[in-house]
């Protein structure tokens, strides 16, 4: 072999940490779940959870832009006669 040496105990504690951090993940994807079922056992939708999640985690102009682009998309849907529409699909 070669002369190098390899920091076996550094690999190591690498190796640890990132095994420690997905166990914690796990753990914390699982109270995650928890949580989703308790608000579910209360009335709430989960689905409209996940979405308000996903929109306070986009930027304000991200949002904007969406919200935009959407509103743009039902309106030209809504004006389109059905000759376009047939032509479309």
């Amino acid at each position: 072999m070669s002369d190098i040496s390899i920091p076996g105990g550094r690999i190591r504690s690498f190796v640890e940490r990132i095994e420690n951090l997905d166990t914690e993940l796990q753990e914390l994807n699982e109270s995650k779940k928890e949580v989703f079922s308790e608000a579910k056992a209360e009335g709430f939708d989960v689905k409209i959870l996940k979405e308000i999640i996903k929109l306070r985690k986009q930027d304000q102009d991200e949002r904007d832009e969406r919200d935009t682009l959407l509103d743009m998309y039902m309106r030209a849907m809504e004006t389109a006669g059905p000759e376009q529409a047939a032509k479309a699909a």
